[in-house]
């Protein structure tokens, strides 16, 4: 049986860790290479070496993602190597918390240049490859704090700012056979989140219909399957992975 990504080349932002970790090794079990992108070089290298086990089929890029011409240049990389550019997956993310009145200029700004500038600045990026293909596949990191969270206004805002940006996407680029989604996760079991104090892990583990946060690994499989060629008719859509 061929397995569901089998020849696609994915570029992946935020790759070291948490969800991208997982995406990057599911990704590579259904048959993908994955060009592997974040700012901690030690992790993004380890995992690389992982993946290259059974084959080169990882390239690991330290990158800001804010910066375009470090983002094109890395674009241009991986075209050069694979000779396509099948799948962007727009998943870097920051928190940088705090309740309204107390926010800063900074802490806005910096999750939305890594949150929303990024995803823009990537897929433009690869755009251009994509619509010399006739295909591609571009999947955004949305959340379901973009229905809003107490002391998330940035977060929230640069989340929900995805949906509109995926939905826009999606109707400017279908007729270069382009889809565009997004994957809303609920409450995963990152390193992140574990790090929550376990008084307030249970309280919200109480609000969901499942009565426990996701694992990376379903996730993942979300990205997976809008990825492959079995959503082929789906686009300008919000995946919620939320437990209910």
């Amino acid at each position: 049986m061929e397995k569901r990504l089998s020849q696609k080349t994915i570029f992946l932002t935020g790759a070291a860790r948490g969800i991208g970790a997982t995406c990057a090794r599911i990704f590579v079990s259904q048959g993908a290479k994955v060009f592997l992108v974040d700012r901690d070089q030690v992790a993004l290298e380890a995992l690389a070496a992982e993946l290259n086990q059974a084959g080169e089929v990882a390239i690991p890029r330290v990158l800001d993602i804010t910066n375009r011409a470090d983002v094109e240049q890395a674009v241009r990389s991986m075209h050069e190597v694979w000779g396509r550019v099948d799948v962007l997956i727009n998943n870097a993310g920051i928190t940088r918390d705090s309740l309204t009145a107390k926010m800063t200029e900074e802490a806005w700004d910096q999750v939305i240049a890594v949150n929303l500038k990024g995803p823009m600045i990537c897929t433009q990026a690869v755009f251009p490859i994509m619509k010399e293909q006739q295909s591609g596949v571009i999947l955004s990191a949305s959340s379901v704090s973009a229905l809003g969270n107490i002391g998330q206004a940035n977060y929230a805002a640069s989340k929900s700012g995805l949906i509109g940006l995926t939905k826009t996407w999606a109707l400017e680029f279908a007729r270069f056979g382009i889809r565009v989604n997004a994957v809303a996760p609920g409450f995963t079991a990152t390193e992140m989140v574990t790090t929550i104090p376990e008084e307030i892990q249970a309280k919200l583990v109480a609000q969901i219909p499942l009565r426990r946060f996701a694992t990376p690994e379903e996730i993942a499989k979300a990205y997976t399957f809008l990825a492959s060629d079995d959503a082929s008719y789906i686009t300008g859509q919000v995946l919620y992975v939320d437990g209910g």
